[in-house]
Parts: C-alpha cells; structure tokens; sequence
C-alpha cells in the first residue's frame, strides 16, 4: 500500500507531521483521524505516481545501488544512513524513490516492505531475497549476493546485444547498398541495352524487372516489409507456445543453453538466499524467458509439493542438468551445484553465440558476392551479344 504524508493538529493544538500507510486517500484520512489527529493535508508522494514512467531506465541502477548498499551495510553503516548517503548519490526519480524508502523505513517498514511501492523496479524474487536477509539478520550478505546475481546477468544481456550489433549493423548496410544499386545504378546501365532494342538474356530481364521494382514500387516494399514484420510479431505472440516447443526441439540452438543458464542462476541465487524450494521454482519459472520450460518448470513443483526430488521432477532438462541437481541434493549443496551448471551454460552460450556471429561474416560476404555476380553476369551479357553484332 502507499504511504502519505499528514499535517494536522492534535486535540490540544499542537502541529504534527508523519506518514501513514493506506489503500487510498479515504483510508489514509480515517486512519490519520483515529490516530486522534485533526488532519490539514494529506498527500501521496508524487514518486509513487510517476514510477511507471521509469519502468525501464537505466539498467545499471539495480545492481549498482545493491553493490553500494551492501557495502556500507557490511562497513557497519546503519540502514537509514546508507540509504541517506545513497540518495545524495542519484538524481532526479532515483533520488526521490531512495528518499522516499528511507522515510518508510524509518517510519517503522521493514527494507523488503518499502520497495513493494517500486516493484517495477525491484522485483519479487529480489524483495523476498532482502526479507530472508532481514529475518535472518544477515542482510548485507544476502545484498552482495543479489549484486552477484544482477551483475552476472546485466554481462549476459551485455554479450547478447554486442553480438547482435554486428549482424544487425551488416544487414543495415547491405540493404542500404542494394537498394541504391537497383534504384539509381542500375537503371543507368539497362537503358543502353533497352535502346539497342535486341533481345536480352533471361537474366537481363530479371535485373530490369528488380530495378523496376524498386523504382515504381518501393512504397509497396517498405509496406509490404511492415505487413511481414507486424504479422511474424503478431504470430510469435499468438503462438507463443508452439515457437518455444519448436526452439527447445532443435538440436545444437544457441539459446538453449541461455535459458538453462537463467533457470540454474535463478534457482542457486534464490536458494543460496534462504528461499523455501516452492518459492524458489515459481520465481524462477518467470525468469526463464520460455513459456514451455516455464510450464515444466511449474509442473515439476507440483511434483515437489507432493514429495518428489526435484531432479525426477524435472522435463525438458538436459541429462547433465537433472544429473547435477541430483548430485546437489544428494551432498546438501544444491546452491552451489546450481551455480557451477549456471557458469557452464552461460559459458556455453558465449561460445555458441561468438561462433554464430563469426560464422555470419562470410555468410554475408557470400550473399553480397552472389548479388554483385548476378549483377555482373545480367549486365556482361547483353554487352557480349551486342559485340557479336557489331563484328
């Protein structure tokens, strides 16, 4: 619930100032008035109304204010001091909101409870890692924790964007050079052929016809290119779980080894945090970014819910997978086991992921080698009849 800021005046005439925790304004009145204050104003943060402008900004925060925050705690630093200190660090929304969690801590709200206001920010399994800190007293340990886990993550989506920047950046281009071939070069070269007016080879004609193409029809392209984009979006989320099935299916699939990668680190993360195993699985279902591993992954804790290994309850799963979570549950080290599978597959994964970008480039140069020879082959043939006439 939100929490507003009073000012009143108490039955003997004094002015007081606090927060208060309620559903809406109504409640936060009845509440303020049952505290036996005469209320002036009551107002809600003017954070709270603006979080979902920030939803997706700045990467970098979380992991970042969680490293700085378990630092000062493990320095010895109290709570409301390190969140002080942190907010004279940020500015604007992120100053506001660290102010703004600062002021329900010490209104009495534990760390877990005062982030359930910016849960766009911080999300479930990272609110139930700070409760099992609080609970256990160990808090900066589980902060360091939550900072390992985040910035593991943060180098995985890093290394899944660079990757991607390369290919992106040579279709970019390759479509920016074709297309100024065929609109503005192209037609210079065939005029000479269509004014010899003899008949042309087939793949003459087919070069024209492109050239024409792109010239009297390039708004029906880029139309047509959107039409194609918009309906394999609209597809992909139609048929959500069919295209999940099918990439799982696929033997040797890059991604594969990203979506094991995200359920074991999610899954050690949480565990090695103190989190009761059912708990566990439902958060890192979420977390693994395929709605068929998700749903087995939730299939399977009903199957723990009624007493069996968690290994033997595991579908879709590698054997090395299920066979090292055996092992972790045999020796009590399940946490740990995780995270060592969570390291070989992201590793894996970086392998697949340079070896598909490395293998990208000559496919590229092959592609663009094929257009440039079937441009030279339309454009030499002509050249060749008319020479055969001439002599």
């Amino acid at each position: 619930m939100p929490i507003f800021h009073y000012k009143g005046f108490r039955p003997d005439g004094s002015e007081t100032t606090g927060m208060i925790e309620a559903s809406g304004l109504g409640d936060a009145i009845s509440r303020v008035r049952a505290e036996g204050v005469f209320p002036i104003t009551i107002t809600e943060p003017r954070i709270a109304r603006k979080r979902k402008l920030f939803e997706k900004t700045d990467e970098s925060f979380l992991p970042n204010v969680t490293r700085q925050l378990a630092t000062l705690l493990s320095a010895g630093v109290p709570l409301l001091d390190a969140l002080m200190s942190l907010s004279a660090e940020y500015r604007g929304f992120y100053r506001d909101m660290l102010i703004a969690i600062k002021e329900r801590v010490s209104g009495g709200a534990g760390l877990s409870r005062a982030l359930e206001d910016f849960d766009a920010i911080f999300p479930e399994s990272y609110r139930n890692m700070v409760l099992s800190g609080e609970e256990s007293g160990n808090l900066d340990s589980v902060l360091r924790k939550i900072a390992d886990y985040l910035e593991s993550q943060s180098e995985v989506k890093a290394k899944v964007r660079s990757a991607m920047i390369y290919p992106l950046f040579m279709m970019g281009v390759s479509i920016v050079v074709l297309s100024f071939l065929f609109t503005f070069v192209i037609p210079k070269i065939v005029k000479i052929f269509k004014d010899a007016k003899s008949t042309l080879p087939f793949v003459t004609v087919i070069l024209i016809g492109i050239s024409n193409l792109f010239i009297g029809y390039w708004w029906a392209l880029i139309g047509g290119t959107a039409a194609v984009i918009l309906y394999a979006k609209k597809f992909l989320r139609e048929n959500r779980l069919f295209v999940d099935r099918l990439i799982l299916r696929m033997p040797g699939n890059v991604i594969q080894s990203l979506y094991y990668a995200r359920f074991a680190r999610t899954m050690g993360f949480l565990l090695g945090g103190g989190l009761p195993m059912l708990k566990a699985l439902g958060l890192a279902a979420r977390s693994v970014g395929n709605s068929e591993l998700q749903a087995s992954v939730l299939s399977g804790a009903e199957k723990v819910a009624e007493g069996q290994r968690l290994s033997a309850s595991l579908e879709n799963f590698p054997p090395v997978f299920v066979q090292l979570v055996a092992t972790g549950e045999k020796s009590g080290k399940l946490p740990e086991l995780l995270n060592r599978a969570a390291d070989s597959y992201e590793e894996e994964f970086k392998r697949r992921i340079t070896h598909a970008v490395s293998l990208f480039e000559p496919a590229m140069i092959l592609l663009m080698g094929l257009v440039v020879g079937f441009v030279a082959l339309a454009v030499l043939l002509p050249m060749f009849q008319l020479n055969q006439l001439i002599k």
